[in-house]
């Protein structure tokens, strides 16, 4: 089973990541969590350039296909062999990052980079995604105190560095793009407290999970 988390950056992804890993393993299964960019070997070199501040300068093509190597090469090297092994893989981000940034975001075509993406990911789509959706002003003030306290601001705040106008567009985005997919994306309002959004992904994983054995 493949289960990726999606949302605006501050929507609280790495806490209720943590969450469900602990209840699923205490549940008695096998997880496996990885992240993009960077889930790789090859993809934490691409990671240091895509979130670093230093690339500001970077295209939104550039950033695109940068991305789409990170990916090919996390499905192949991590995502693939762990399902096969009947582990539940937990990505934080995937394609629909791509799709969403770099096409409701940046200005690209989402039906093209659907497409594209399709290369990327040789099949491995998703059985669910989580997409936390919180207000942009919001989110953005929860990632900025975060990589305050972290020291990450230099090294991974190149998207939190973005204009308020982006992360709207991206946050339209991924609503929009929800509303596309919604056999496979669970949108949950972030803006409720951790114990409220886990009870909901809890008993949607676990209500996939149960159709996954019919």
């Amino acid at each position: 089973m493949f289960i990726t988390f999606e949302g605006i950056e501050g929507t609280g992804k790495t806490t209720q990541i943590k969450r469900l890993v602990k209840f699923l393993e205490e549940s008695g299964h096998g997880v496996d969590v990885t992240l993009e960019p960077g889930g790789s070997r090859i993809g934490k070199e691409l990671r240091k350039i895509l979130l670093n501040m230093d690339s500001t300068d970077i295209t939104g093509q550039c950033e695109f296909f940068l991305y789409l190597a990170d990916r090919a090469q996390h499905v192949s090297q991590v995502i693939r062999p762990a399902i096969e092994a009947d582990r539940i893989v937990i990505s934080d981000r995937f394609a629909d990052s791509t799709i969403v940034y770099q096409g409701y975001g940046r200005g690209l075509d989402p039906k093209l980079l659907r497409e594209l993406n399709e290369v990327a990911v040789s099949g491995c789509w998703p059985d669910l995604t989580i997409l936390l959706d919180i207000e942009p002003e919001l989110g953005l003030k929860r990632a900025t105190t975060r990589n305050l306290d972290e020291n990450k601001i230099q090294e991974e705040g190149r998207f939190e560095a973005e204009s308020i106008e982006f992360h709207s567009r991206v946050r339209e985005g991924y609503l929009t793009w929800a509303a596309l997919n919604n056999e496979r994306i669970f949108v949950i309002n972030a803006d409720q407290t951790p114990d409220e959004i886990f009870s909901q992904i809890k008993d949607k994983v676990l209500e996939v999970i149960e159709k996954g054995k019919k």
